[in-house]
């Protein structure tokens, strides 16, 4: 069963500083980011009204408009506000918050200098990323590899970069797989089309070299959970001849939370 269209849903957004109601909250065809994929977004998860280290995803948003050459008109308390502001009025308790800021319609060439930034907040109810998560989620290898780092601002959760994982993630579920593992520009275990992963061996856990990898916020979470519980961490580079050789696997996200891999 399809999922009730995004465009048309009961609500209000908050767009640059107010709420409009949710089908009117419209950019214009020729926005700048539509057709560059400058766009810099963020996945919050609240949980019980409240949000999961929300000033990390604020200060993150911020830090990838940066990568991509622009500043966001709100400090990360402005924005702090603007998503628990958005979670309140859309009466959720458990919810995904979506802070977006893009480049406006004011240019249309590749320069970009004289658009104004945008920033919006929309917030809904999400369930599990993955639909019966626990059991488990098959992940087929992607024909598509993460970039190097002097090819793309990696280190930016930009619109544009989310490209090859769009097309990963549709082959997968094309061909029967839950989701796709990516390798690197080097041919090193990356991660999946929107989580990290993690392998565990002899009760240690093993998780690629993030030197290309967005900072991953969750990601972060369950190295400080593991440290915490004296569970040793290894971040290293993992080649793709080594994962039979681990005993578990799972990968970790906003929108994944954490979810086991039975196969890969």
């Amino acid at each position: 069963m399809l999922e009730k269209p995004y465009h048309d849903r009961d609500g209000h957004i908050w767009v640059d500083g107010s709420f409009v109601d949710w089908r009117d909250a419209n950019i214009h065809l020729l926005t700048h980011s539509l057709h560059y994929g400058s766009a810099v977004f963020e996945g919050d998860r609240a949980y019980d009204g409240k949000i999961f280290r929300l000033t990390n995803h604020s200060a993150r948003l911020k830090r990838s408009a940066e990568h991509l050459g622009y500043e966001i008109p709100y400090s990360v308390e402005e924005i702090d506000q603007a998503c628990l502001d958005a979670l309140a009025k859309s009466g959720l308790g458990d919810a995904y918050v979506r802070p977006v800021a893009w480049r406006g319609s004011e240019m249309m060439g590749v320069a970009s200098k004289n658009n104004v930034i945008h920033l919006a907040v929309a917030t809904w109810h999400w369930g599990n990323y993955f639909p019966d998560k626990m059991k488990g989620i098959r992940l087929m290898i992607s024909d598509w590899k993460r970039p190097a780092p002097d090819t793309i601002p990696c280190k930016s959760k930009a619109a544009g970069l989310y490209m090859i994982c769009t097309l990963a993630k549709d082959k997968a579920a094309a061909t029967g797989w839950d989701d796709a593992l990516m390798y690197d520009y080097r041919g090193r275990v990356a991660e999946c089309t929107g989580a990290h992963i993690f392998f565990v061996r002899d009760g240690e856990l093993h998780t690629p070299t993030n030197d290309i990898l967005l900072e991953g916020i969750t990601y972060d979470t369950v190295i400080k959970l593991a440290e915490k519980r004296g569970i040793t961490v290894h971040r290293r580079d993992i080649y793709p001849s080594e994962i039979s050789h681990f005993e578990q696997c799972f990968v970790v996200g906003t929108a994944a939370e954490v979810t086991p891999v039975r196969e890969i």
